[in-house]
Order: C-alpha cells, then structure tokens, then sequence
C-alpha cells in the first residue's frame, strides 16, 4: 500500500484518496519575473516522478501546478525591463517549458494563471469578508484576520502567542494586528490593477492559490505540493483563507520538495552561488541533471556542487554502457521470458516506490537489475533483452535512460572536445593500421584519444567508442 509522509501529521501513513482511483493533486508553481533556477527544478522534477508513478500504479491523476502572473517582483522587473507584465509572464513562461522539456518534465493537467482567475478571487475575499475572517482596510488594501482563525498554525506548529510577539506593525499600516495578511492591494501608480467592490488593485499571492485550487479540484482534495520555503507563511495562509471561507478540510495530505544547497551552503545570488536551469543545462547533459535531482528522496536536501553532476554522469554511464549493445528489436516474445527474478526486482522497486517514493532505494535496485543484465548479456541473449526491457520500463516511471544507449555515451560535441567526426577518422586510421600490423601506431592513435577522455572498446562487430565524464 502506498505510503506518504503528510507535512501536517508529521508522519506517514497509508494514503487513501477521497475517490477511490483519483488523485486530486495541486502543487504552488512558479513565480515568472525570472528564468527557473536549480531549485524550481527540483520542485518540477520531484512532482513529475511522483506523477509518473501515481499514473504507472494506475491511478487516475489530475494534476494542477498554477503561473503566479502578478506579484510585487513581476511589476518590479517589467518596469526594469520597460515592458508589460503581460510581456514579462508570457515570455518567462516560455522559457520555464523550454527547461521542463529540457528535463524531461510533463506538463501538469491544468496550469491556471493568476490573472485568469481574477473574478474567483474576488468572490473568495468577498466570502471571508462576510464571515468576519476579513476586512477593508483604510489604505484600500483588504486584509485576513489571522487570530480569528483558531487553527493558525497547525501545519508548521506555529504558536499565535509567539508570532504576536515576535512582529510588529508599521507607523502606516492599516492593519489590525501585526499577524494579519493582506488578501487584496490597493493600486498603486504604474502598476496594473483590476476593478473590485474595495477599489481598483491586485490579489495579495496567498490568495491566489486558494482560489485557483478550489476552482480546478474543489473545496478539499487529496494533495497539496510545493518547495521547501513554501510551508510557512504561504501554505498556513492558505489554509487558513480556503478553511475559513469553505467550512471544511483544505488538503488531506501535504507534500513538500527538500531545498537545493551549494556546496553545502544556501543557494542565493548574494552568495554567488545561484544557478539558473539554463546554466546548469549549458554544461550537463539535461538527463543528468535529471537523475541528479531524483536519485535524492524528495524530502532530503540536494547539495549541488560540479563533482555531484560528475557523479550522476558516471552512475548514468554504468546503466547506458549496460543497455549498450542489447538489440531490443528481438524482443517480440520477450514477455514469456522475464523470469522470476526480473518479477522480483519489479517487486522490490514498487516496494521502494510505495514507501513515499523513495527513489535512492527503487534506483539501487535498477542498478542491481543492470549488475544482473551485465553477466546475462555474456550466457543469454533472450534473458538479457527481456531484462533490459525491464529496466527501461522501470526507469521510464522515473522520467530516466529515454535516450538511444549509443548517443548518450558518446554525447553531443562540445567546443574544447574532439568532435564524433575526428575521432570516427581516427577510429579508421587505427583500424587501417592494425589491418597493416603496426600495433605501435594503433596503440597511439588509442591512447591519444584516452587522453582526451574518449574510450575504445573493440569487439567482433567492430570498434565502438563513448566519452568517459
């Protein structure tokens, strides 16, 4: 049975759906002033394997991840840029599926936007308004009572008392008490604003995802997902806005993604040590970054450093040079010869997976499945390619090995490296010179090209060659 650890319950438990086979999943999306960085891709990544394996186990998955289109950093960056924010958000959208593609990460169900839902929000505001969980404030801006709502905090146990007084309210501000929140802003001069019964202005961002949540899966659904700094404030006001209005359970099961750190350090652009996708991309294969982030469990800390792309570059070798040569073209019939064994790794990868989708775990068995593989490719055709077949079949629920086995090892041509065309001439020279008998010369050529990281393997179909990381 499937298990998830719930951020709410502090534990993990069975996981059971509110309808039988369907999974309502909502997970808080991106921010777009800015291109993605290494930790929205952790986020993306995270959400997509466990998607993929919800839908591979055969439930029924409708999965939501919202744009935020309007925000203080958005208005901030399109006047900085002298644009729209509609150019800003439609453009960075653009280039966040750009990098999901590029990671091999499905698109979510719906993926509904901020400023399209606009009248939904109003009608939220207006609803907690009228049960006393919110007020127009004289600035214009309406705000939520967050003291009026007896279970604030619950999710990250966060104590009223404490954060009362722990905060304090500015000269100007308008609000009740320190802890409130505000749910709708007033207008200000050059920033664009919607008509509402409390004046022109623009949703507060918490309110945002009530609204988009309960619009797309309804009062209450199964899980609610996000990123590591997202439980506290965002998720409590969410929770407490969507309860207040609704009169009922937000999310049965919340889900959030661990942080990505530097070199065991925070990631952040003061520290210099902020990457976006792109420039991780711009130097490692996409499948590798990937398998980089998965190989993690979810809820742990990545460290990001060049060493652990370099690692995750190799381990991924081991499954290529594995699959490398297996002609699964053969495998018409190959059903009727997975063994026992091959049921037994399967088991134990869904075993692995059912225990909130452990991923370091379900990965060290495809890794014994290749170990296995590797000596069936010396005795058994048949049993190699129906076990190959397997692993590729598992790995895919992980988003992993889509690539032609051959292509990957030798990796595209990179300025500084020899290119494939030079070193396919070389591979001829050195073939010419074996056929002359001059084994210093083949000798030379081989080594002169292991100095370049680029490895031959002889065998009798001929010469093959991969580039070592």
């Amino acid at each position: 049975m499937l298990q998830i650890y719930n951020t709410l319950t502090k534990q993990k438990a069975p996981f059971k759906p509110l309808v039988e086979g369907q999974i309502n999943m909502y997970v808080c999306g991106i921010t777009v002033y800015d291109y993605c960085h290494i930790g929205h891709a952790r986020v993306m990544v995270c959400f997509d394997v466990i998607t993929r394996y919800l839908r591979a186990r055969n439930w029924r998955v409708n999965y939501v991840r919202n744009i935020t289109d309007v925000d203080d950093k958005i208005i901030k960056r399109a006047n900085e840029n002298g644009e729209t924010v509609e150019q800003l958000t439609e453009r960075m959208i653009a280039a966040m599926h750009e990098d999901e593609d590029a990671l091999g990460v499905l698109r979510p169900d719906q993926e509904p936007k901020a400023t399209a839902h606009i009248d939904e929000i109003i009608a939220l505001i207006s609803t907690l308004i009228e049960k006393g969980y919110a007020y127009p404030a004289s600035n214009g801006d309406v705000y939520y009572r967050v003291e009026k709502f007896a279970e604030y905090g619950k999710l990250t146990n966060q104590n009223i008392d404490e954060l009362r007084s722990g905060s304090r309210v500015e000269v100007d501000e308008a609000k009740e008490s320190p802890l409130d929140f505000v749910l709708w802003k007033a207008v200000k001069p050059g920033e664009v604003s919607w008509e509402s019964p409390w004046g022109a202005g623009r949703p507060g961002w918490h309110i945002e995802c009530s609204a988009m949540s309960k619009c797309c899966l309804g009062d209450t659904f199964d899980i609610h997902g996000g990123g590591p700094d997202l439980p506290f404030p965002h998720h409590e006001n969410e929770i407490a806005q969507s309860e207040a209005a609704n009169g009922c359970t937000y999310a049965n099961h919340w889900m959030h993604a661990g942080p990505v750190r530097v070199n065991s350090e925070k990631m952040s652009k003061s520290l210099g040590n902020f990457f976006t996708i792109r420039d991780v991309l711009a130097k490692y294969d996409p499948e590798v970054v990937r398998f980089f982030l998965a190989r993690v469990h979810y809820r742990s800390y990545i460290d990001y450093s060049e060493d652990s792309l370099k690692e995750a570059r190799v381990m991924l070798e081991r499954f290529y040079q594995a699959l490398n040569g297996v002609s699964l073209s053969k495998s018409a019939d190959e059903s009727a010869c997975v063994d026992e064994g091959a049921k037994a790794f399967e088991l134990r990868f869904y075993e692995a997976m059912d225990d909130d989708f452990n991923t370091p775990k379900a990965i060290s068995v495809l890794f014994e499945m290749v170990n296995e593989l590797n000596k069936l490719k010396k005795t058994s055709e048949s049993a190699a390619v129906a076990l190959a077949s397997k692993v590729l079949e598992l790995a895919g629920i992980l988003g992993l090995l889509q690539q032609d086995p051959d292509a990957f090892l030798k990796g595209a041509d990179k300025e500084g490296e020899i290119n494939a065309a030079a070193i396919e001439q070389l591979i001829e020279q050195r073939n010419a010179a074996k056929a002359n008998k001059d084994y210093a010369q083949s000798d030379k050529i081989r080594d002169a090209l292991a100095e370049q990281g680029v490895i031959l393997k002889d065998s009798r179909e001929g010469t093959s060659w991969f580039r070592e990381s």
